[in-house]
């Protein structure tokens, strides 16, 4: 089951907007709350939008414009999929791009590039995403990194 399956776009934004105010004043958070947080904390560039609840439900990103979002959606997918290492292996390539690039956050930024691109080539071919690929197209950073 999804951590956001059944919510739609305004409830979700809602949850990113309470999750960042409920860590700003120091409230007691949940864990799904203290992971969004978490991710807020790290993007200082989507922090003003987070703190007015209004703004974030109603934000729409121009075209070419990233959307704030999406690219939060993206870190929380990969600190999950890496928490039960599904698929297999993601674990230990998320560990060899850290090593490679010092960085823990870039390695997640590396792990969302080749998700974004498994599941765009998965939408477009109207197969499920492969998992294989994925880690595949994550490994090439860490052989170009080595």
């Amino acid at each position: 089951m999804s951590l956001f399956g059944s919510q739609n776009r305004e409830q979700l934004r809602l949850t990113y907007a309470e999750a960042w105010r409920k860590h700003r004043e120091g409230v007691p958070v949940s864990p799904l709350e203290a992971l969004i947080a978490d991710v807020i904390l790290r993007h200082p560039e989507y922090q003003a939008l987070m703190t007015d609840a209004a703004a974030a439900v109603s934000h729409d990103a121009a075209p070419g414009q990233e959307n704030p979002f999406l690219h939060m959606g993206l870190h929380i997918a990969i600190r999950e999929q890496l928490a039960i290492d599904r698929p297999p292996g993601v674990r230990a390539v998320a560990k060899a791009l850290q090593a490679a690039s010092s960085d823990p956050h870039r390695a997640e930024h590396v792990l969302m590039e080749a998700l974004a691109e498994t599941l765009f080539a998965a939408q477009r071919s109207g197969r499920a995403p492969d998992e294989q690929e994925y880690l595949a197209l994550a490994r090439k950073h860490v052989s170009a990194s080595s």
